[in-house]
């Protein structure tokens, strides 16, 4: 998030990202300053996410377009709340300053605001993020992939890779897109049994894909989705099994069940 004119945030659940930062700033020779901020967020997500910012920062929070943000005051404390979230049904995202002095405060406020509308406390929905293709770190995309491999609808990927202002891993991209890569994650929908909710301990592990009596890859997140009544999920399969239609086995806490290929996102 770009806060000032020369001053960046990266938010990411990602533990290893200021290592990262202050690596990339090193090795660039850039002329910045790299620390952890004392920002503190909260999200406010679903259907019903625009009544309650509304209520807490009125009516101009309508106007923020998606991915973008806007700063506020709330109750005295300093905030950024920016249209995001991990989710496909919508929703905000509120960064407070100074969090290790008001971080309860704005969680009390933000709470308080919304038994209205029925608020209730959870962590990430991964029903709604896998209804929507939203991929997560460290599940559905690790060290060991690349872009190539997990992105589905990316064209800036094929457009921007060889721009003149040079990135970070454009040379490794560039070459990756010139060889081709051999396995692909794909959507696919699992037979049998619900599966659960993914963070209810139905998945503490990647469930193996099998076809032709082998091994061939891993079903990497899968639930079941209620809204589509059907087990979902995603999928990385050698790229010879990565078309549409393409049957294969994948081993549940059921049992080993029939899966098909299919598009990403599943919902829209």
């Amino acid at each position: 998030m770009r806060v000032e004119e020369q001053r960046f945030w990266f938010s990411t659940a990602e533990s290893t990202l200021l290592p990262w930062a202050l690596a990339a700033a090193h090795w660039s020779g850039l002329d910045v300053h790299v620390q952890e901020a004392d920002v503190g967020p909260v999200q406010v997500q679903g259907k019903k996410s625009v009544e309650v910012m509304v209520d807490l920062f009125g009516e101009s929070i309508r106007d923020i377009r998606h991915y973008w943000l806007k700063r506020y005051q709330l109750d005295g404390m300093d905030v950024v709340v920016s249209k995001t979230g991990f989710t496909n049904v919508g929703g905000f995202e509120i960064y407070l300053e100074k969090a290790s002095q008001h971080a309860d405060r704005l969680w009390e406020t933000v709470y308080e605001a919304g038994q209205q509308h029925g608020m209730r406390v959870t962590g990430p929905v991964h029903i709604n993020r896998m209804e929507a293709g939203i991929l997560s770190y460290d599940a559905d995309m690790t060290l060991d992939t690349n872009p190539f491999e997990v992105a589905f609808h990316y064209p800036w990927l094929e457009r921007e890779i060889d721009q003149e202002t040079p990135f970070i891993g454009q040379p490794a991209l560039q070459q990756i897109r010139d060889q081709g890569v051999d396995r692909k994650l794909v959507g696919v929908e699992i037979a049998g049994e619900p599966l659960g909710s993914y963070t209810d301990g139905s998945m503490p592990e990647a469930f193996p894909v099998h076809y032709n009596a082998q091994q061939v890859g891993l079903v990497s997140s899968a639930c079941y989705s209620p809204r589509l009544e059907k087990n979902i999920g995603f999928a990385m399969v050698p790229t010879e099994l990565a078309d549409n239609g393409t049957t294969i086995q994948v081993e549940t806490r059921h049992g080993r069940e029939s899966a098909t290929v299919v598009d990403k996102p599943f919902l829209t």
